[in-house]
């Protein structure tokens, strides 16, 4: 059986087994906040692959009881896949949830995996990754969720790089380039956030080319390389999310609440 991650906020009772429908409102016709939790769930990222859970597919379902107890189901492309991923993927959900307004409690539950009762009782009881594989795991995730954001930042100035490259733009134009100076666009967003989440400089008079790892202007010598890491880095990054794509239309007949198509 699998255990749910569960937490409740306050107030008596509890809710029913089946969970509510995400489209019919409370009795007294106000609205519940499914949508905003559905919407906390888009800022959640499968750590590997750098992308929201929601378009992924990974949601399965999203209820908010009229009392404001929520409920979400979770699924992901195979029965093995990497626990601390797994883990990851479901205390974020836990976290960005239970900060609804008006969600009093949150229950998630990662299902059809070889792990889902440690990973759903671990965060249900905010026990940590290495409490709640004890014997298993001897640390924290926080050097692994960093490590991926520092692969997030290189796919990422691919992103950018790219079509100002194509655009005529030379390397050394690039490597004087702040991020103030690059045009306007969802990568160029898409890669400052990742920079700041890191604690990098991610300002408008920031260089464009920095090492992850140091926040450092790359040099002019160190360009060539840098910009290569990035793009193999960036098609990495794709390949897996269409592999984990394939493998989860393969897995289960169903989208995923707000999964988008490729």
């Amino acid at each position: 059986m699998t255990a749910p991650a569960t937490s409740r906020a306050g107030g008596p009772g509890g809710s029913s087994s089946r969970a509510s429908s995400p489209t019919s409102g409370p009795r007294d016709g106000t609205r519940r906040p499914v949508g905003t939790a559905l919407a906390a769930l888009a800022t959640v990222r499968d750590p590997e692959l750098d992308e929201p859970i929601t378009t992924l597919g990974f949601v399965t379902s999203c209820t908010v009881s009229a009392d404001g107890d929520a409920r979400v189901r979770l699924r992901l492309p195979t029965y093995f896949c990497a626990p601390n991923f797994a883990f990851l993927m479901v205390a974020d959900a836990y976290d960005a949830v239970s900060g609804v307004p008006g969600v009093r409690s949150t229950e998630v539950v990662l299902e059809d995996h070889f792990a889902s009762d440690a990973i759903n009782g671990g965060v249900a009881a905010q026990a940590g990754f290495a409490a709640s594989f004890d014997g298993e795991a001897v640390s924290e995730l926080h050097g692994l969720r960093a490590d991926f954001l520092r692969k997030a930042v290189l796919a990422g100035t691919d992103q950018v790089c790219r079509p100002l490259l194509a655009a005529g733009a030379s390397r050394a134009s690039l490597l004087a380039m702040t991020l103030g100076e690059v045009p306007a666009s969802g990568a160029l967003d898409r890669l400052r956030q990742r920079r700041a989440e890191l604690g990098l400089p991610a300002g408008p008079g920031a260089p464009l080319l920095i090492d992850p790892a140091t926040g450092e202007r790359i040099r002019e010598e160190a360009a060539p390389l840098h910009l290569r890491r990035a793009r193999s880095t960036r098609i990495s990054i794709e390949a897996n999310s269409s592999i984990c794509r394939g493998m989860l239309r393969h897995r289960y007949e169903t989208s995923g609440l707000g999964e988008e198509e490729q």
